[in-house]
């Protein structure tokens, strides 16, 4: 997920025309090797936190079918990333970075969410919005000056954006439906439980679903005469005895 907001990005920053105006775009950590070694005009996007939005962390999952209406899979409901971006611009004169930044917040703040034709893979997959928010308040990560030493460079204009994305659950495959049915057996309840010579049971009918065949002719889906039950004796309102249902 991480590299395809990253893809996502770069596409918005080109189509602002940074790359036609002879911009690098570039995702590296700006340190202070780094700034030492670019020779051309560059905006860096440094991924520098990824911290879960547990407020919506969900369980559960969700069912997936083919064409024809039937289970293939069940995939875990997404997680909710928040990824926050350093985007600095380097040039030769703080003027021209003053600029290269101005238009890069300009086409930042165009919209909330990452367009949906900039989604790739598994983005692009679960059509969910991407919430983007460009130089907001800020929400405990590490401080500026802190950042800023850890990377071994001086203090620097820049913009942080954060990037709320879902990261796909995994995938389990279902196995194949059932259609042989279930087959019940039944033996005589004359037969003695530890006769071991007891008569053998029936072959078996089996409830037969479409296109398949039972292991006899008697099966559940097929009609046959059921023989009426035996008499039954109902109790009497009394202590005494046991009435007989009139046959």
């Amino acid at each position: 997920m991480i590299h395809e907001v990253d893809e996502a990005l770069r596409l918005l920053l080109a189509d602002a025309g940074l790359s036609d105006n002879g911009v690098d775009l570039v995702f590296d950590a700006p340190t202070s090797d780094w700034a030492a070694r670019r020779n051309a005009p560059t905006i860096s996007v440094f991924l520098y936190d990824i911290r879960e939005d547990v407020g919506r962390r969900r369980t559960g999952a969700t069912e997936e079918h083919d064409d024809d209406g039937v289970v293939v899979a069940w995939r875990a409901l997404p997680r909710w990333f928040e990824l926050t971006y350093l985007i600095t611009a380097w040039t030769n004169r703080p003027q021209d970075e003053h600029r290269l930044l101005s238009e890069v917040l300009r086409c930042l703040i165009r919209s909330d969410v990452l367009p949906a034709r900039l989604h790739t893979g598994s983005l692009a997959e679960l059509g969910l919005a991407v919430d983007i928010e460009a130089a907001g308040p800020g929400g405990g990560g590490p401080s500026a000056s802190d950042l800023w030493s850890a990377l071994g460079g001086e203090l620097k204009a820049s913009i942080d954006l954060r990037v709320r994305a879902p990261l796909a659950g995994d995938r389990t495959a279902a196995g194949p439906p059932v259609t042989d049915g279930l087959v019940v057996r039944t033996v005589p309840d004359s037969a003695p439980a530890r006769d071991t010579g007891a008569t053998a049971p029936e072959p078996g009918r089996r409830l037969r679903y479409p296109d398949t065949t039972g292991p006899d002719a008697a099966d559940f889906a097929s009609p046959r005469d059921r023989p009426l039950p035996a008499a039954r004796r109902r109790r009497t309102g009394g202590r005494g005895g046991i009435a007989h249902d009139p046959g």
